[in-house]
C-alpha cells in the first residue's frame, strides 16, 4: 500500500513537472518583434513575389524549386504571425491570414513534388488572399471605385 501511495505521488510530480516550463525557455506566448507593415515588407510581399515569379518563369533547376519552397513556407508561416496577439484585428482580419496559411501550404505541396501545374494553380488562391485582406485594412491600396449610378464597389 505504502508502494503505491508513493508511485502516486510520484507520477503527481512528474505530471506537474512535465507541465512547467522549462528554465530558459520562452513563455507560451511569444512577443512580437516586428510590425505586420515589416512583416508585409520584408517577408510577405517578397515571399509572394518569388512564388509568382516561379509560376511565371517556371522552375527549372533545383535552385529555383528550393526558392519556391522557401518562399511557400514563408508564405504560410507569415500567415500565423499575423494571427499572433498583439498583431491580429477585428473583422476578417484572422480568415484573410488563414487563407494565406493555406496557399503557402498548397504551394509548398506543389514546390515539395515539383509540380508546376499545380503551382500554378495557386497564384490566384495567393492573389486572392492578399486582394482580400487588403481591401478591407489597407483601402489605400484598393480603393473604392464610384459607378454611374452613385454607388461604389
Amino acid at each position: 500500500m505504502r508502494l503505491l501511495c508513493i508511485a502516486a505521488l510520484l507520477g503527481c510530480v512528474m505530471a506537474v513537472h512535465a507541465q512547467a516550463p522549462a528554465e530558459g525557455f520562452p513563455p507560451a506566448v511569444f512577443p512580437s518583434t516586428v510590425t505586420v507593415k515589416q512583416l508585409m515588407l520584408d517577408l510577405i510581399h517578397p515571399s509572394s513575389n518569388d512564388l509568382l515569379l516561379a509560376i511565371n518563369r517556371g522552375s527549372q533547376n533545383n535552385n529555383d524549386w528550393a526558392t519556391a519552397r522557401r518562399a511557400a513556407v514563408t508564405l504560410a508561416e507569415s500567415g500565423n504571425l499575423l494571427m499572433q496577439r498583439g498583431r491580429a484585428r477585428e473583422g476578417d482580419w484572422v480568415k484573410d491570414a488563414k487563407l494565406l496559411v493555406e496557399a503557402g501550404n498548397a504551394a509548398y505541396k506543389a514546390a515539395l513534388a515539383r509540380d508546376t501545374v499545380a503551382l500554378a494553380a495557386v497564384g490566384p488562391v495567393i492573389d486572392a488572399s492578399c486582394t482580400a485582406c487588403h481591401k478591407q485594412y489597407r483601402p489605400n491600396v484598393f480603393p473604392k471605385v464610384v459607378t454611374g449610378d452613385g454607388g461604389s464597389k
